[in-house]
């Protein structure tokens, strides 16, 4: 039997009060798991990773464990033990690559390891010098990605992180989404069937805030996506 390493129930998210992105969502997350999380734009998939990286503060819920204790989200023990990857970020612009992955492993009280290979898989050796306010969205995305599979945390969140790679660096990516098993468990949102099937070992279809169905192993198919999204008769 599988052991949960994240446990929420019945999470509500605002930005308004009165007007609710996510309403009374319960999900878990299994130790060594790649869960795809899917939903039309708007479904909220971007505020739930935003929420569970302490990045909101309207919220509420009846109970979330990590590793079977109570914790909130911007507890800095639960911090030390996830790293997220969003679809944009424009923050520490004036860092260079290297100054940004020391910055990193300082923070999280790490020793900084040998990167050349994640450096080289996504094809990013003539920018790791160049500040970061200076490349392009898709070597920015590249610079988050090698920290968080440099980082190896027992949960990695990543929105949209397909977006604005090369084909190249997209294929590399799979690969180290499909291998992260052997360290932790990734929870990754996106609007590319692709990604989903190629590796998730569940999915998560996020619908008004809700999730409204789950499915794994062999019934993971672009058939079924386009089904649960309701895309069955688009071109």
């Amino acid at each position: 039997m599988s052991e949960k390493i994240l446990e929420i129930k019945n999470l509500n998210v605002w930005y308004k009060k009165r007007n609710s992105i996510i309403s009374d969502l319960s999900f878990h997350l299994d130790k060594n798991e790649i869960v795809g999380l899917i939903g039309l734009n708007g479904a909220g998939k971007t505020t739930l990773i935003k929420v569970l990286s302490g990045l909101l503060e309207g919220y509420n819920y009846d109970s979330i464990c990590f590793d079977g204790n109570p914790f909130s989200f911007r507890d800095s023990k639960f911090k030390n033990q996830r790293y997220t990857v969003f679809s944009e970020d424009y923050s520490f612009g004036y860092f260079t690559f290297r100054e940004y992955l020391s910055y990193v492993f300082s923070a999280y009280s790490k020793k900084l390891p040998d990167v050349s290979e994640l450096v080289a898989g996504f094809h990013f050796e003539k920018y790791e010098n160049k500040l970061l306010k200076d490349l392009s969205m898709g070597n920015r995305k590249k610079v988050n990605l090698i920290t968080a599979f440099a980082l190896k945390t027992p949960i990695l969140f990543l929105d949209e992180p397909v977006n604005g790679l090369d084909f190249q660096s997209t294929e590399f990516l799979y690969s180290l989404i499909s291998g992260y098993k052997e360290h932790g468990t990734i929870l990754f949102s996106s609007h590319i069937a692709e990604s989903i099937t190629l590796t998730s070992d569940r999915v998560m279809v996020l619908d008004n805030g809700k999730i409204s169905h789950s499915f794994s192993g062999e019934k993971i198919t672009t058939e079924s996506i386009r089904k649960v999204l309701r895309l069955d008769n688009v071109i």
